[in-house]
């Protein structure tokens, strides 16, 4: 697959089949993508690849509490700031707005974030869920190696013919994750990685993009 084609192609994907990801795909993929940019080689991800029994395990454990109306662990780091401005606030809303409609849940839904959370934490049905950590000493800079360490193994993926959804959800059942995978103290979650083949018959979604001149300026061309 072209690189461009893998971009182009590459959405999160909240609808997998059953269908099993062969554990050597995995390791071709995170082994190439030990080839991403950090700064000062630092390579600040750890990454923990659960699948079968553990995963369903911790797939009903978190949707336990999902159902149950846990508010989650207490936030580690803040998914998004405290006060969205324009335009942030504006695509925010609009790509919530269609990717929850694509999966029947309806913005004035009462029950809205009960059914979102537990979509989530079914982790949309994936087979695989990668789960990336940091070390806690690691500053703002190794945040973003780290989202450019997933960003290549979301397009190596979809080489392989498989999807993915990023979801900082699992940060809400952290020591849920943190147990099961066993991740000592030192580390933060980062966020979860739902990974497997899509599942067929079901509306794909894209949601829109800011048009290139509303975020890239040209500076001497």
């Amino acid at each position: 697959m072209h690189v461009y084609e893998a971009v182009n192609s590459r959405r999160a994907v909240r609808a997998f089949s059953d269908e099993p990801v062969p554990k050597e795909v995995l390791e071709r993929v995170l082994a190439t993508a030990t080839q991403a940019p950090s700064s000062g080689n630092l390579q600040p991800w750890h990454v923990y690849v659960v699948t079968g029994e553990p995963l369903a395990e911790l797939k009903r454990r978190a949707t336990a509490r999902a159902l149950a109306g846990d508010p989650g662990d207490e936030r580690e780091y803040p998914m998004y700031p405290a006060e969205l401005t324009s335009p942030y606030l504006e695509r925010f809303s609009t790509a919530a707005a269609q990717r929850y409609k694509a999966l029947g849940i309806e913005r004035d839904d009462p029950e809205r974030p009960t059914k979102i959370a537990a979509l989530n934490s079914e982790a949309f049905g994936a087979p695989v869920v990668l789960f990336c950590y940091l070390d806690r000493t690691m500053g703002p800079g190794q945040w973003g190696d780290a989202g450019m360490y997933l960003q290549t193994v979301m397009l190596l993926l979809r080489a392989e013919g498989l999807h993915s959804c990023p979801q900082v959800m699992w940060t809400m059942y952290r020591q849920t994750v943190s147990r099961m995978v066993g991740a000592d103290d030192g580390l933060v979650l980062f966020c979860g990685v739902a990974v497997g083949f899509e599942k067929e018959g079901v509306p794909r979604l894209r949601t829109g993009r800011a048009d290139m001149t509303e975020t890239v300026s040209f500076i001497g061309v």
